[in-house]
Protein backbone atom coordinates (compact mmCIF):
# COMPACT_ATOMS: atom_id res chain seq x y z
CA UNK A 1 0.00 0.00 0.00
CA UNK A 2 2.57 2.53 0.89
CA UNK A 3 4.56 1.75 -2.68
CA UNK A 4 1.12 2.24 -4.26
CA UNK A 5 0.47 5.71 -2.35
CA UNK A 6 4.46 6.53 -2.70
CA UNK A 7 3.45 6.60 -6.79
CA UNK A 8 1.52 9.29 -6.79
CA UNK A 9 3.01 11.97 -6.43
CA UNK A 10 5.45 10.72 -9.21
CA UNK A 11 2.67 10.20 -11.17
CA UNK A 12 1.77 13.99 -10.71
CA UNK A 13 4.85 15.21 -11.64
CA UNK A 14 4.65 12.65 -14.82
CA UNK A 15 1.75 14.90 -15.91
CA UNK A 16 2.60 17.99 -15.75
CA UNK A 17 5.83 17.31 -17.30
CA UNK A 18 3.60 16.01 -20.08
CA UNK A 19 1.04 19.12 -19.79
CA UNK A 20 4.34 21.46 -20.03
CA UNK A 21 5.22 19.96 -22.72
CA UNK A 22 1.78 20.06 -24.60
CA UNK A 23 1.70 23.71 -23.54
CA UNK A 24 5.08 24.32 -24.96
CA UNK A 25 4.59 23.15 -28.06
CA UNK A 26 1.32 24.88 -28.40
CA UNK A 27 2.74 28.52 -27.44
CA UNK A 28 5.96 28.03 -29.29
CA UNK A 29 3.94 26.97 -32.61
CA UNK A 30 1.67 30.00 -32.15
CA UNK A 31 4.75 32.50 -31.93
CA UNK A 32 6.81 31.01 -34.20
CA UNK A 33 4.71 30.07 -37.16
CA UNK A 34 2.25 32.82 -37.44
CA UNK A 35 3.28 36.08 -36.52
CA UNK A 36 0.27 37.81 -37.45
CA UNK A 37 -1.62 36.11 -34.77
CA UNK A 38 0.80 37.18 -31.75
CA UNK A 39 -0.56 37.95 -28.80
CA UNK A 40 0.51 40.57 -26.17
CA UNK A 41 2.31 38.60 -23.76
CA UNK A 42 0.45 37.13 -20.57
CA UNK A 43 2.06 36.77 -17.47
CA UNK A 44 -0.64 34.13 -15.77
CA UNK A 45 0.75 31.85 -18.59
CA UNK A 46 4.55 32.82 -18.55
CA UNK A 47 4.00 31.94 -15.02
CA UNK A 48 2.61 28.88 -14.97
CA UNK A 49 5.25 27.59 -18.45
CA UNK A 50 7.72 28.59 -16.16
CA UNK A 51 6.01 26.80 -13.20
CA UNK A 52 5.87 23.56 -15.14
CA UNK A 53 9.23 23.97 -16.93
CA UNK A 54 10.66 23.79 -13.28
CA UNK A 55 8.77 20.49 -12.68
CA UNK A 56 10.55 19.36 -15.94
CA UNK A 57 13.55 19.65 -14.57
CA UNK A 58 13.36 17.38 -11.26
CA UNK A 59 11.20 14.84 -13.32
CA UNK A 60 14.10 14.67 -15.62
CA UNK A 61 17.11 14.66 -13.09
CA UNK A 62 15.37 12.71 -10.11
CA UNK A 63 12.26 10.60 -11.33
CA UNK A 64 12.92 7.10 -10.59
CA UNK A 65 12.86 5.20 -14.36
CA UNK A 66 13.10 5.97 -17.86
CA UNK A 67 10.01 7.57 -18.89
CA UNK A 68 9.00 7.40 -22.79
CA UNK A 69 8.45 11.31 -23.21
CA UNK A 70 7.49 11.39 -26.46
CA UNK A 71 4.37 8.67 -25.73
CA UNK A 72 3.31 10.41 -22.96
CA UNK A 73 3.28 14.21 -24.04
CA UNK A 74 1.34 13.44 -26.84
CA UNK A 75 -1.05 11.19 -24.64
CA UNK A 76 -1.19 14.10 -22.71
CA UNK A 77 -1.55 16.69 -25.70
CA UNK A 78 -4.53 14.45 -26.90
CA UNK A 79 -6.12 15.07 -23.39
CA UNK A 80 -5.58 18.52 -23.21
CA UNK A 81 -7.49 19.58 -26.59
CA UNK A 82 -10.63 16.88 -25.25
CA UNK A 83 -11.17 19.23 -22.51
CA UNK A 84 -11.43 22.07 -24.44
CA UNK A 85 -14.70 20.75 -26.88
CA UNK A 86 -15.52 17.28 -28.66
CA UNK A 87 -14.20 18.27 -32.37
CA UNK A 88 -10.28 19.58 -31.36
CA UNK A 89 -8.10 17.13 -31.70
CA UNK A 90 -4.17 16.00 -31.97
CA UNK A 91 -3.14 14.27 -34.90
CA UNK A 92 0.14 12.83 -34.72
CA UNK A 93 2.73 12.37 -37.68
CA UNK A 94 1.94 8.95 -38.17
CA UNK A 95 -1.96 9.63 -38.60
CA UNK A 96 -1.19 12.22 -40.73
CA UNK A 97 1.21 10.14 -42.97
CA UNK A 98 -1.98 7.46 -42.79
CA UNK A 99 -4.66 9.96 -43.57
CA UNK A 100 -2.73 11.37 -46.69
CA UNK A 101 -2.13 7.88 -47.80
CA UNK A 102 -5.25 6.82 -49.89
CA UNK A 103 -7.10 3.94 -48.33
CA UNK A 104 -9.37 2.46 -51.32
CA UNK A 105 -11.68 -0.09 -50.94
CA UNK A 106 -13.49 -2.25 -53.83
CA UNK A 107 -17.21 -1.36 -53.56
CA UNK A 108 -18.80 -3.84 -51.28
CA UNK A 109 -21.64 -3.83 -48.70
CA UNK A 110 -21.83 -7.30 -46.82
CA UNK A 111 -23.26 -8.32 -43.89
CA UNK A 112 -22.47 -10.81 -41.07
CA UNK A 113 -24.70 -13.66 -40.36
CA UNK A 114 -23.40 -16.59 -38.40
CA UNK A 115 -20.14 -15.47 -38.27
CA UNK A 116 -19.83 -15.78 -42.24
CA UNK A 117 -19.56 -12.57 -44.54
CA UNK A 118 -22.48 -12.21 -47.18
CA UNK A 119 -22.35 -10.19 -49.90
CA UNK A 120 -25.71 -8.00 -49.92
CA UNK A 121 -24.79 -6.09 -53.20
CA UNK A 122 -21.77 -4.85 -54.93
CA UNK A 123 -21.43 -0.86 -55.82
CA UNK A 124 -22.40 -0.90 -59.06
CA UNK A 125 -19.42 -0.48 -61.67
CA UNK A 126 -16.96 -0.72 -58.86
CA UNK A 127 -14.16 -3.13 -58.67
CA UNK A 128 -15.64 -6.24 -56.87
CA UNK A 129 -18.53 -5.97 -59.20
CA UNK A 130 -16.05 -5.81 -62.39
CA UNK A 131 -14.01 -8.88 -60.61
CA UNK A 132 -17.34 -10.61 -60.46
CA UNK A 133 -18.54 -10.43 -57.21
CA UNK A 134 -22.59 -11.11 -56.61
CA UNK A 135 -24.97 -10.60 -53.81
CA UNK A 136 -25.14 -13.40 -52.21
CA UNK A 137 -21.96 -14.90 -51.98
CA UNK A 138 -20.14 -15.60 -48.93
CA UNK A 139 -16.79 -14.36 -48.32
CA UNK A 140 -14.50 -17.08 -46.74
CA UNK A 141 -10.96 -16.10 -47.17
CA UNK A 142 -9.35 -12.88 -47.49
CA UNK A 143 -5.54 -13.24 -48.92
CA UNK A 144 -5.48 -16.25 -48.55
CA UNK A 145 -6.61 -16.21 -45.01
CA UNK A 146 -9.92 -17.54 -43.66
CA UNK A 147 -12.55 -14.59 -42.08
CA UNK A 148 -15.25 -16.99 -41.64
CA UNK A 149 -16.03 -18.74 -38.06
CA UNK A 150 -13.35 -16.79 -36.99
CA UNK A 151 -15.48 -14.46 -34.65
CA UNK A 152 -14.54 -11.26 -36.67
CA UNK A 153 -16.64 -8.03 -36.73
CA UNK A 154 -17.44 -6.21 -39.26
CA UNK A 155 -15.11 -3.22 -39.06
CA UNK A 156 -12.46 -5.63 -38.27
CA UNK A 157 -13.32 -7.17 -42.31
CA UNK A 158 -13.91 -3.92 -43.80
CA UNK A 159 -10.40 -2.60 -42.66
CA UNK A 160 -9.01 -5.73 -44.61
CA UNK A 161 -10.45 -5.19 -47.48
CA UNK A 162 -9.11 -1.19 -47.75
CA UNK A 163 -6.00 -0.73 -48.89
CA UNK A 164 -3.28 1.95 -50.73
CA UNK A 165 -5.22 2.58 -54.15
CA UNK A 166 -4.11 -0.03 -56.82
CA UNK A 167 -3.42 -2.72 -54.66
CA UNK A 168 -4.83 -5.53 -55.32
CA UNK A 169 -6.72 -8.27 -52.41
CA UNK A 170 -7.59 -11.86 -53.40
CA UNK A 171 -11.55 -12.99 -52.04
CA UNK A 172 -12.45 -17.08 -51.79
CA UNK A 173 -15.86 -17.03 -51.79
CA UNK A 174 -18.42 -19.55 -51.83
CA UNK A 175 -21.34 -18.99 -54.13
CA UNK A 176 -24.41 -21.44 -54.24
CA UNK A 177 -24.49 -23.98 -56.60
CA UNK A 178 -20.74 -24.18 -57.02
CA UNK A 179 -18.70 -26.96 -54.80
CA UNK A 180 -15.13 -25.60 -55.01
CA UNK A 181 -14.45 -21.79 -53.70
CA UNK A 182 -13.96 -19.05 -56.30
CA UNK A 183 -10.58 -16.61 -55.96
CA UNK A 184 -11.22 -13.37 -57.42
CA UNK A 185 -8.34 -11.03 -57.27
CA UNK A 186 -9.78 -7.23 -56.98
CA UNK A 187 -7.91 -3.96 -57.53
CA UNK A 188 -8.20 -1.36 -54.47
CA UNK A 189 -9.89 2.07 -56.12
CA UNK A 190 -11.10 4.71 -55.14
CA UNK A 191 -14.91 4.29 -54.71
CA UNK A 192 -17.25 7.38 -56.13
CA UNK A 193 -19.89 8.04 -53.30
CA UNK A 194 -22.89 9.71 -54.38
CA UNK A 195 -24.13 12.56 -52.10
CA UNK A 196 -27.74 12.21 -53.79
CA UNK A 197 -28.87 9.00 -52.75
CA UNK A 198 -32.07 8.30 -54.65
CA UNK A 199 -34.78 10.88 -56.18
CA UNK A 200 -38.10 10.01 -57.62
CA UNK A 201 -41.91 11.51 -57.94
CA UNK A 202 -43.78 10.85 -54.57
CA UNK A 203 -47.20 11.93 -55.41
CA UNK A 204 -48.40 13.69 -58.65
CA UNK A 205 -46.51 17.04 -57.89
CA UNK A 206 -44.15 16.23 -54.90
CA UNK A 207 -40.73 15.48 -55.99
CA UNK A 208 -38.17 13.54 -53.34
CA UNK A 209 -34.56 14.25 -52.89
CA UNK A 210 -32.40 12.70 -50.28
CA UNK A 211 -29.02 13.78 -49.54
CA UNK A 212 -26.38 11.54 -47.83
CA UNK A 213 -23.18 14.10 -47.41
CA UNK A 214 -21.89 17.22 -48.81
CA UNK A 215 -19.39 16.64 -50.96
CA UNK A 216 -17.93 18.58 -53.98
CA UNK A 217 -20.31 17.42 -56.91
CA UNK A 218 -23.49 17.62 -54.70
CA UNK A 219 -24.81 20.76 -55.94
CA UNK A 220 -24.10 19.36 -59.60
CA UNK A 221 -26.47 16.00 -58.32
CA UNK A 222 -29.14 18.08 -56.99
CA UNK A 223 -29.44 19.72 -59.86
CA UNK A 224 -29.45 17.39 -61.93
CA UNK A 225 -32.02 15.17 -59.97
CA UNK A 226 -34.25 18.73 -59.47
CA UNK A 227 -34.25 19.13 -63.13
CA UNK A 228 -35.48 15.64 -63.86
CA UNK A 229 -38.30 15.77 -61.27
CA UNK A 230 -39.25 18.99 -62.72
CA UNK A 231 -39.53 17.37 -66.35
CA UNK A 232 -41.98 15.00 -64.28
CA UNK A 233 -44.18 17.97 -62.88
CA UNK A 234 -42.72 18.90 -59.76
CA UNK A 235 -44.42 21.45 -58.02
CA UNK A 236 -42.68 21.11 -54.78
CA UNK A 237 -40.19 19.81 -52.88
CA UNK A 238 -39.54 17.19 -50.17
CA UNK A 239 -35.65 17.73 -48.90
CA UNK A 240 -34.43 14.87 -46.80
CA UNK A 241 -31.55 15.61 -44.78
CA UNK A 242 -32.24 12.59 -42.41
CA UNK A 243 -28.85 10.81 -41.08
CA UNK A 244 -26.62 12.98 -43.13
CA UNK A 245 -23.71 13.56 -40.73
CA UNK A 246 -21.00 15.24 -42.65
CA UNK A 247 -20.01 17.47 -45.60
CA UNK A 248 -18.37 20.38 -46.97
CA UNK A 249 -19.37 23.68 -45.37
CA UNK A 250 -18.93 25.76 -48.68
CA UNK A 251 -20.92 22.96 -50.64
CA UNK A 252 -23.92 23.22 -47.87
CA UNK A 253 -23.92 27.12 -48.45
CA UNK A 254 -24.05 27.10 -51.90
CA UNK A 255 -27.09 24.83 -51.59
CA UNK A 256 -29.18 26.90 -49.41
CA UNK A 257 -28.02 30.41 -51.87
CA UNK A 258 -29.81 28.09 -54.41
CA UNK A 259 -33.37 28.27 -52.68
CA UNK A 260 -32.98 31.44 -51.41
CA UNK A 261 -33.21 35.31 -52.99
CA UNK A 262 -29.88 37.25 -53.47
CA UNK A 263 -29.05 39.40 -50.15
CA UNK A 264 -30.22 37.04 -47.42
CA UNK A 265 -28.32 36.36 -44.98
CA UNK A 266 -27.17 32.29 -45.13
CA UNK A 267 -25.19 31.42 -41.81
CA UNK A 268 -22.25 33.30 -39.96
CA UNK A 269 -19.44 32.11 -37.53
CA UNK A 270 -17.81 33.96 -34.46
CA UNK A 271 -14.83 33.40 -33.26
CA UNK A 272 -12.08 34.89 -30.72
CA UNK A 273 -10.09 36.32 -33.57
CA UNK A 274 -11.82 38.43 -36.10
CA UNK A 275 -10.62 36.62 -39.16
CA UNK A 276 -12.62 33.72 -38.33
CA UNK A 277 -15.76 35.94 -38.22
CA UNK A 278 -17.62 35.61 -41.45
CA UNK A 279 -20.86 36.44 -42.76
CA UNK A 280 -22.02 34.30 -45.87
CA UNK A 281 -24.95 35.78 -48.21
CA UNK A 282 -27.14 34.49 -51.06
CA UNK A 283 -26.19 35.69 -54.57
CA UNK A 284 -29.81 34.61 -55.88
CA UNK A 285 -30.61 33.93 -59.33
CA UNK A 286 -31.36 30.24 -59.44
CA UNK A 287 -34.43 28.45 -60.24
CA UNK A 288 -35.12 26.73 -57.24
CA UNK A 289 -35.87 30.01 -55.36
CA UNK A 290 -39.76 29.50 -56.00
CA UNK A 291 -40.56 26.09 -55.24
CA UNK A 292 -42.44 25.45 -51.45
CA UNK A 293 -39.82 23.03 -49.93
CA UNK A 294 -39.95 20.63 -46.68
CA UNK A 295 -36.95 19.63 -45.37
CA UNK A 296 -36.47 16.46 -43.19
CA UNK A 297 -34.09 16.37 -40.54
CA UNK A 298 -33.52 13.78 -37.66
CA UNK A 299 -30.83 13.29 -34.66
CA UNK A 300 -28.60 12.30 -37.27
CA UNK A 301 -28.83 15.09 -39.74
CA UNK A 302 -25.42 17.12 -38.74
CA UNK A 303 -22.49 19.93 -39.36
CA UNK A 304 -23.00 20.97 -43.45
CA UNK A 305 -26.91 19.77 -43.13
CA UNK A 306 -27.98 21.61 -40.25
CA UNK A 307 -26.53 24.80 -42.15
CA UNK A 308 -29.17 24.05 -44.96
CA UNK A 309 -31.83 23.60 -42.40
CA UNK A 310 -31.18 26.70 -40.38
CA UNK A 311 -31.15 28.76 -43.13
CA UNK A 312 -34.15 27.41 -44.96
CA UNK A 313 -35.66 27.96 -41.85
CA UNK A 314 -34.76 31.37 -40.99
CA UNK A 315 -35.88 33.02 -43.81
CA UNK A 316 -38.78 30.91 -43.57
CA UNK A 317 -37.98 29.66 -46.87
CA UNK A 318 -39.07 25.94 -45.92
CA UNK A 319 -40.81 23.84 -43.25
CA UNK A 320 -38.81 21.26 -40.95
CA UNK A 321 -40.24 17.97 -39.87
CA UNK A 322 -38.68 15.35 -37.96
CA UNK A 323 -36.77 15.43 -34.60
CA UNK A 324 -33.89 17.76 -33.50
CA UNK A 325 -30.58 17.51 -35.27
CA UNK A 326 -27.09 16.62 -33.51
CA UNK A 327 -26.03 20.24 -32.93
CA UNK A 328 -22.37 20.18 -34.44
CA UNK A 329 -21.67 23.83 -35.45
CA UNK A 330 -17.68 24.47 -34.40
CA UNK A 331 -15.12 25.33 -37.24
CA UNK A 332 -12.46 23.21 -36.55
CA UNK A 333 -8.72 24.59 -38.39
CA UNK A 334 -5.75 22.59 -39.22
CA UNK A 335 -2.41 23.82 -37.08
CA UNK A 336 1.15 22.61 -38.31
CA UNK A 337 3.47 21.65 -35.44
CA UNK A 338 7.27 21.99 -36.04
CA UNK A 339 7.53 18.45 -35.67
CA UNK A 340 4.98 17.04 -38.35
CA UNK A 341 2.20 17.34 -35.99
CA UNK A 342 -1.07 19.08 -36.21
CA UNK A 343 -3.73 20.58 -34.38
CA UNK A 344 -7.56 20.24 -35.12
CA UNK A 345 -8.52 23.63 -33.18
CA UNK A 346 -12.12 24.54 -32.93
CA UNK A 347 -11.79 28.56 -34.13
CA UNK A 348 -14.71 29.66 -34.18
CA UNK A 349 -18.99 28.45 -34.04
CA UNK A 350 -21.72 28.24 -36.54
CA UNK A 351 -24.74 30.61 -36.08
CA UNK A 352 -28.06 30.51 -38.06
CA UNK A 353 -29.39 34.04 -39.38
CA UNK A 354 -31.32 34.65 -36.60
CA UNK A 355 -28.60 33.79 -34.34
CA UNK A 356 -28.50 30.52 -33.19
CA UNK A 357 -26.37 28.76 -31.98
CA UNK A 358 -25.91 25.66 -33.87
CA UNK A 359 -23.82 23.70 -31.37
CA UNK A 360 -24.80 21.49 -28.50
CA UNK A 361 -23.77 22.52 -25.02
CA UNK A 362 -20.77 20.90 -24.00
CA UNK A 363 -18.78 21.37 -20.81
CA UNK A 364 -14.99 20.66 -19.89
CA UNK A 365 -13.84 17.02 -20.17
CA UNK A 366 -17.04 15.77 -22.77
CA UNK A 367 -14.98 14.42 -24.92
CA UNK A 368 -17.50 11.91 -26.53
CA UNK A 369 -19.37 13.92 -29.11
CA UNK A 370 -22.73 11.29 -29.10
CA UNK A 371 -23.10 11.85 -25.34
CA UNK A 372 -25.33 14.37 -25.98
CA UNK A 373 -27.68 11.62 -28.43
CA UNK A 374 -27.63 9.30 -25.46
CA UNK A 375 -28.53 12.35 -22.97
CA UNK A 376 -32.08 12.96 -25.38
CA UNK A 377 -32.78 9.31 -25.54
CA UNK A 378 -32.76 9.02 -21.52
CA UNK A 379 -34.84 11.86 -21.37
CA UNK A 380 -37.27 10.52 -23.90
CA UNK A 381 -37.02 13.27 -26.65
CA UNK A 382 -37.02 10.85 -29.36
CA UNK A 383 -41.06 9.88 -28.05
CA UNK A 384 -42.41 13.38 -27.04
CA UNK A 385 -41.94 17.15 -28.46
CA UNK A 386 -42.39 17.80 -24.80
CA UNK A 387 -39.26 16.14 -23.60
CA UNK A 388 -37.17 18.56 -25.54
CA UNK A 389 -35.49 20.18 -23.03
CA UNK A 390 -34.15 23.89 -24.20
CA UNK A 391 -34.10 27.05 -22.78
CA UNK A 392 -37.11 29.21 -22.83
CA UNK A 393 -34.93 32.43 -22.99
CA UNK A 394 -33.48 31.28 -26.28
CA UNK A 395 -35.86 32.72 -28.36
CA UNK A 396 -35.47 34.10 -31.65
CA UNK A 397 -37.63 35.03 -35.41
CA UNK A 398 -37.45 33.72 -38.05
CA UNK A 399 -37.50 36.60 -40.85
CA UNK A 400 -41.26 36.58 -40.72
CA UNK A 401 -41.56 36.90 -37.32
CA UNK A 402 -42.36 33.20 -36.40
CA UNK A 403 -40.25 31.59 -32.97
CA UNK A 404 -37.54 29.09 -33.27
CA UNK A 405 -35.43 28.26 -30.31
CA UNK A 406 -31.55 28.20 -30.08
CA UNK A 407 -29.46 25.35 -27.64
CA UNK A 408 -28.72 22.81 -29.98
CA UNK A 409 -29.14 21.31 -33.03
CA UNK A 410 -32.00 22.61 -35.35
CA UNK A 411 -35.64 22.04 -33.52
CA UNK A 412 -37.99 21.11 -35.97
CA UNK A 413 -41.25 23.19 -37.21
CA UNK A 414 -43.09 19.87 -36.71
CA UNK A 415 -42.22 16.81 -34.34
CA UNK A 416 -42.45 13.67 -35.28
CA UNK A 417 -41.58 11.10 -32.56
CA UNK A 418 -39.53 7.93 -32.78
CA UNK A 419 -41.90 4.62 -33.96
CA UNK A 420 -41.42 2.60 -30.64
CA UNK A 421 -42.98 -0.31 -32.41
CA UNK A 422 -39.97 -0.05 -35.05
CA UNK A 423 -37.22 0.70 -32.72
CA UNK A 424 -37.30 -2.42 -30.20
CA UNK A 425 -33.92 -4.19 -29.19
CA UNK A 426 -35.16 -6.82 -30.96
CA UNK A 427 -36.06 -5.32 -34.04
CA UNK A 428 -32.54 -3.61 -34.63
CA UNK A 429 -30.81 -6.83 -33.70
CA UNK A 430 -32.90 -8.66 -37.39
CA UNK A 431 -31.73 -5.96 -39.54
CA UNK A 432 -28.44 -7.64 -40.53
CA UNK A 433 -30.78 -10.76 -40.84
CA UNK A 434 -33.67 -9.04 -43.11
CA UNK A 435 -30.51 -7.79 -45.85
CA UNK A 436 -29.13 -11.69 -45.50
CA UNK A 437 -32.28 -13.50 -45.98
CA UNK A 438 -33.72 -10.70 -48.85
CA UNK A 439 -29.90 -11.31 -50.28
CA UNK A 440 -30.52 -15.12 -50.10
CA UNK A 441 -34.12 -14.72 -51.86
CA UNK A 442 -33.25 -12.44 -54.41
CA UNK A 443 -30.28 -15.15 -55.26
CA UNK A 444 -33.21 -18.01 -55.78
CA UNK A 445 -35.53 -15.23 -57.81
CA UNK A 446 -33.17 -12.98 -59.62
CA UNK A 447 -34.15 -13.68 -62.59
CA UNK A 448 -37.98 -13.81 -62.18
CA UNK A 449 -37.83 -10.17 -60.13
CA UNK A 450 -35.68 -8.82 -62.75
CA UNK A 451 -38.23 -9.91 -65.60
CA UNK A 452 -41.29 -8.47 -63.53
CA UNK A 453 -39.75 -5.05 -63.41
CA UNK A 454 -39.76 -2.40 -60.71
CA UNK A 455 -43.51 -0.99 -60.58
CA UNK A 456 -45.26 -4.16 -61.22
CA UNK A 457 -43.30 -5.26 -58.51
CA UNK A 458 -43.91 -2.51 -55.88
CA UNK A 459 -47.96 -3.42 -56.93
CA UNK A 460 -47.93 -6.99 -56.74
CA UNK A 461 -45.32 -8.38 -54.97
CA UNK A 462 -46.48 -9.39 -51.45
CA UNK A 463 -44.03 -10.81 -48.59
CA UNK A 464 -45.64 -13.69 -47.28
CA UNK A 465 -46.36 -15.92 -43.75
CA UNK A 466 -43.86 -18.90 -44.94
CA UNK A 467 -41.25 -15.97 -45.62
CA UNK A 468 -41.85 -13.98 -42.27
CA UNK A 469 -41.37 -17.98 -40.45
CA UNK A 470 -38.50 -18.68 -42.49
CA UNK A 471 -36.80 -14.99 -41.29
CA UNK A 472 -37.56 -15.80 -37.72
CA UNK A 473 -35.80 -18.71 -37.86
CA UNK A 474 -32.95 -17.87 -39.35
CA UNK A 475 -32.46 -15.38 -37.22
CA UNK A 476 -32.88 -17.83 -34.15
CA UNK A 477 -30.10 -19.54 -36.07
CA UNK A 478 -28.01 -16.33 -35.79
CA UNK A 479 -28.68 -16.45 -32.13
CA UNK A 480 -31.37 -14.04 -31.93
CA UNK A 481 -34.53 -15.96 -30.00
CA UNK A 482 -37.33 -15.35 -31.28
CA UNK A 483 -40.01 -12.72 -29.70
CA UNK A 484 -43.44 -13.52 -30.36
CA UNK A 485 -44.85 -10.12 -29.32
CA UNK A 486 -42.89 -8.19 -30.56
CA UNK A 487 -42.72 -10.14 -34.43
CA UNK A 488 -46.17 -9.82 -34.37
CA UNK A 489 -46.38 -6.21 -33.44
CA UNK A 490 -43.85 -5.12 -36.09
CA UNK A 491 -45.28 -7.42 -38.88
CA UNK A 492 -46.59 -4.90 -41.06
CA UNK A 493 -43.01 -3.20 -40.74
CA UNK A 494 -40.75 -6.32 -41.53
CA UNK A 495 -43.07 -7.35 -44.72
CA UNK A 496 -42.48 -3.63 -46.26
CA UNK A 497 -39.36 -3.64 -44.82
CA UNK A 498 -38.05 -7.06 -46.19
CA UNK A 499 -39.87 -6.05 -49.55
CA UNK A 500 -37.86 -2.93 -49.95
CA UNK A 501 -34.63 -4.70 -49.58
CA UNK A 502 -35.66 -7.84 -51.91
CA UNK A 503 -36.10 -4.93 -54.31
CA UNK A 504 -32.67 -2.81 -53.16
CA UNK A 505 -30.93 -6.00 -54.55
CA UNK A 506 -32.63 -5.79 -58.16
CA UNK A 507 -32.72 -1.59 -58.41
CA UNK A 508 -30.50 -0.58 -55.76
CA UNK A 509 -31.98 2.69 -54.27
CA UNK A 510 -33.81 3.49 -56.70
CA UNK A 511 -36.18 0.75 -56.09
CA UNK A 512 -35.86 0.58 -52.45
CA UNK A 513 -37.14 3.56 -51.12
CA UNK A 514 -40.63 4.16 -52.70
CA UNK A 515 -41.18 1.16 -51.18
CA UNK A 516 -39.64 1.75 -47.53
CA UNK A 517 -41.22 5.53 -47.64
CA UNK A 518 -44.61 4.14 -47.40
CA UNK A 519 -44.25 3.30 -43.48
CA UNK A 520 -42.33 6.71 -43.03
CA UNK A 521 -43.68 8.54 -40.17
CA UNK A 522 -42.14 11.38 -41.00
CA UNK A 523 -42.12 11.67 -44.49
CA UNK A 524 -45.61 11.00 -44.32
CA UNK A 525 -46.34 14.07 -41.87
CA UNK A 526 -44.24 16.27 -44.76
CA UNK A 527 -46.64 15.26 -47.24
CA UNK A 528 -49.65 16.76 -45.29
CA UNK A 529 -48.10 20.43 -44.92
CA UNK A 530 -47.30 21.45 -48.08
CA UNK A 531 -50.12 24.45 -48.17
CA UNK A 532 -48.32 25.59 -44.90
CA UNK A 533 -45.03 25.75 -46.90
CA UNK A 534 -46.03 27.38 -50.04
CA UNK A 535 -47.94 30.14 -47.59
CA UNK A 536 -44.37 30.81 -46.90
CA UNK A 537 -43.59 31.77 -49.86
CA UNK A 538 -46.36 34.24 -50.30
CA UNK A 539 -46.05 36.29 -46.62
CA UNK A 540 -44.38 39.50 -46.66
CA UNK A 541 -40.37 39.78 -45.54
CA UNK A 542 -39.63 41.86 -42.72
CA UNK A 543 -36.77 43.92 -44.10
CA UNK A 544 -35.56 44.56 -40.86
CA UNK A 545 -35.70 41.74 -39.45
Amino acid sequence: MKETQSLKPIIGLATAFVLAIAIGIWVGTSLESNKKDKQPENPVLENIVQKLTDVLVHVEHKYVDDTDLKTLSEATISELLQQLDPHSAYITAQELVEKDTALEGIGLEFVMQSDTAYVVAPISGGPAAQAGIKAGDKIIKIDGEPIAGQGLKDIEILETLRGPQGTKVKLSVKRKKHEALLDLTITRENIPFHSVNVSYMVEQQVGYIKISRFTANTLKEFKTAFNSLQKQGMTRLLLDLRGNPVGYMDMAIEMADHMLEQGQLLVYTKGKRSKYNTKHYAKGGASFEHYPVIVLIDEGTASAAEVVAGALQDNDRALIVGRRSFGKGLVQTPIQLHDGTQLQLTVARYYTPSGRLIQNPHGAGAVDKYSGLIDRYKQGEYFRADNIQFDEALKYQTSQGRTVYGGGGIIPDYFVPVDVQQHTAYLDQLQAVVKAYASDYTDQHREALTAMEWERYAQKFEVSELMLKKLAAQAEEAGIPYDDKTFRAAKSHLKLLLKAQIAANIWKEQGFYPIYHQNDEILQKALQLFDEAEALLQQPVDEEA
